[in-house]
């Protein structure tokens, strides 16, 4: 494939594209070693050693630095904590520049990372001021959708660039969905783990409640999962053992989605209620109740181990 092929508007990226993946934890890892599955060639770079350790295991070839992972790269996927990491990356420190000086012209950049909207924008506007495409592409599905390349992409950016995108989006996942312009798969981001949140507040209260009141887990799920009360905190994420033999639950609430992260992400939503003004008692409650969790214990943890700070609150007895 010649590089006009790859690199152009529109043009969709082939199995020939040189791809570097910064950030290699937990989500990008996973998410890197399915695209060289796939047949790419990924040249990564983490802080961590470990993951790095893990990612070079997958097939992925391990730079000494981020710049170097994107030195003539056709696309770089970031997968990163915050914002203020993106943008280091991007600009980079010393002459060696960052990511945008060190990636071919033209490169396409998808930033996967979980960020607040404005600043998805701010670095829409790096890019395509530094020569490149980009889209904000933040994902759902945690570390088991990444490992089995389901995830749902929400992506925001341009019809062509999307397009040029999606051969890698349907590696690593199974839902792609454009959302919009430049921030669009923020948006979508904010919003949907807003639900989420709140979503499993609920679910963690009404189990809590039928211990309370003599219902069996089961006997709860088995309605619940099939009635109106039906949402994916119940029926894939089920804060208590037993009924979903896949949910964290069952793992003594190992994550899948660490309470740390969920509680970041309501921060980004609240962020975005501020901003825009809207009146949501529900999504600023579970804000102050993740980042209370976190604090108290519960980061490393699943963030469907809520129902735990739940039963505490409630005296700590329960009915099996």
């Amino acid at each position: 494939m010649s590089e006009d092929s790859i690199t152009g508007a529109g043009a969709s990226v082939g199995t020939d594209a040189q791809v570097a993946f910064i950030g290699l934890g937990h989500m990008g890892g996973p998410m890197a070693a399915n695209l060289v599955k796939a047949g790419y060639s990924v040249t990564g770079f983490d802080v961590v050693p470990a993951a790095l350790e893990a990612a070079a295991a997958a097939g992925v070839v391990v730079a000494e630095s981020s710049a170097a992972a994107a030195d003539g790269a056709d696309v770089i996927i970031t997968m990163l904590p915050a914002g203020k990491h993106v943008f280091a990356a991007f600009e980079g420190e010393g002459p060696g520049g960052g990511l945008l000086a060190a990636a071919k012209p033209g490169a396409l950049f998808l930033e996967c990372s979980t960020i607040s909207v404005e600043d998805a924008r701010a670095a829409h506007w790096m890019v395509a001021n530094s020569g490149h495409r980009g889209l904000d592409a933040p994902v759902s599905g945690g570390v088991m959708g990444a490992e089995a390349g389901t995830l749902t992409f929400m992506v925001g950016g341009s019809e062509e660039d999307f397009a040029a995108g999606m051969p890698l989006f349907e590696v690593m996942g199974k839902r792609i969905v454009l959302c919009g312009g430049p921030g669009a798969g923020q948006a979508a981001k904010v919003c949907n783990n807003m639900i989420l949140g709140v979503s499993m507040i609920a679910v963690s209260e009404a189990f809590v409640l039928g211990e309370k009141l003599g219902l069996t887990h089961q006997a709860l799920y088995d309605v619940a999962a099939n009635a109106s009360g039906q949402c994916w905190a119940l029926t894939t994420n089920c804060p208590v053992p037993g009924p979903v033999a896949a949910s964290p639950a069952n793992r003594d609430y190992q994550p899948g989605f660490a309470g740390a992260l969920m509680a970041k992400d309501l921060g980004l939503a609240v962020e975005a209620l501020n901003a825009t003004g809207v009146d949501a008692v529900l999504g600023r409650s579970a804000e102050e109740i993740y980042r209370e969790f976190a604090l108290e214990g519960g980061a490393g943890t699943d963030f469907s181990g809520i129902i735990n700070t739940i039963r505490a609150a409630s005296d700590g007895a329960t009915s099996d």
